[in-house]
């Protein structure tokens, strides 16, 4: 067994523990860092794999914002995690049966062999031709009213997501800034006059008092 072989079984050990755990783990916290964990050790097998566009993406796009964020969401809001288990047996049948369902279509898939085939920059441009390089050129030519499709819903979901945030809502509060800018500044400061300040008059004692005093 090479460096690389045992580099690849080092990397799925850990990718397989780190998914066990995202699901197994009890605090919300914890099984993000998992995930995180699995992330890193996908882009370490693409980059064994020769496929280093698809690594730096799966760092960059989801361990440096998509986690990032979720990470940020579970550790600011209060979550019950008691409440989120009460329907655990409840719904497991079902869940059961999707996994099942899933774990049969993958066995279908990887029984039947794969087909190996010359790589695509092999092909294309050479053993020695960029990965990066020829994936760039094939998206770009081949799948550029796919890729303009993909960028359009994307700036259709932005402004939707915009659109729905902005929106004028009853239990809202918000200020216009039309308002203050043409605010003056009598109407923010008011000088009220007061009276002053006058000493506090002592207290007569009361007669109750003093005579227990002398007693």
């Amino acid at each position: 067994m090479d460096v690389k072989t045992g580099l690849f079984y080092l990397f799925a050990a850990v990718l397989l523990f780190a998914a066990f755990r995202v699901i197994t783990a009890r605090n919300p916290v914890y099984a993000a860092l998992y995930l995180v964990l699995a992330f890193f050790q996908a882009a370490a097998i693409w980059l064994l794999l020769r496929a280093e566009f698809l690594a730096i993406v799966l760092v960059l796009v989801y361990v440096g914002a998509v986690m990032v964020l979720f990470l940020f969401v579970v550790m600011m809001l209060d979550i019950n995690v008691d409440g989120l288990r009460q329907g655990f047996w409840k719904h497991f049948p079902l869940a059961a049966g999707v996994g099942a369902l899933i774990a049969l279509e993958m066995a279908g898939v990887l029984m039947g062999g794969f087909r190996l085939a010359a790589p695509r920059s092999a092909m294309v441009g050479g053993p020695d031709s960029s990965n990066t390089l020829e994936l760039g050129k094939l998206l770009y030519t081949g799948y550029l009213y796919p890729l303009e499709i993909a960028a359009v819903i994307l700036l259709v979901a932005i402004v939707a997501a915009i659109a729905l945030t902005l929106r004028a809502r009853k239990d809202s509060k918000y200020q216009n800034p039309s308002d203050q800018v043409r605010v003056k500044a009598r109407d923010r400061v008011r000088i009220v006059q007061m009276p002053v300040t006058r000493a506090a008059q002592p207290v007569a004692e009361q007669p109750q008092a003093s005579a227990e005093t002398k007693a």
